[in-house]
């Protein structure tokens, strides 16, 4: 069994930065892909990020060169650095954990931290 903790968000101006947390716990040697996704009002939960546990990244083409995922295999954690942020990023943002990266569905979620950005 796997859990998955994240943290970090909160309110922030356009333009401001953020940076979301997700510590793992539990049986997780199996979980090699570890990421973000996010789901805004009304909208369907999306992908934002994901990197695997060698390195190989993946991001959502709204975000890429704006937001940076990185891991600590040895700390078993996956941090996502948000830049530049604009309204249209405010969600519930969910850290998510994976077998491969061929593994169709996400197999365990965070319990969510909402990001809000807003003047």
């Amino acid at each position: 069994q796997v859990q998955l903790v994240d943290s970090g968000g909160g309110l922030v101006q356009p333009g401001g930065s953020l940076r979301l947390s997700c510590a793992a716990s539990g049986t997780i040697y199996g979980i090699n892909v570890m990421g973000w996704y996010r789901q805004a009002p009304g909208k369907e939960r999306e992908l934002v990020a994901e990197i695997h546990r060698l390195g190989s990244v993946k991001y959502a083409d709204s975000v890429k060169g704006r937001f940076a995922i990185s891991r600590d295999n040895s700390k078993n954690t996956v941090s996502l650095q948000m830049n530049a942020l604009k309204p249209e990023d405010t969600a519930v943002y969910y850290c998510s954990g994976r077998s491969t990266w061929t593994t169709r569905d996400v197999e365990v979620w965070g319990q969510g931290t909402l990001v809000t950005v807003s003047s």
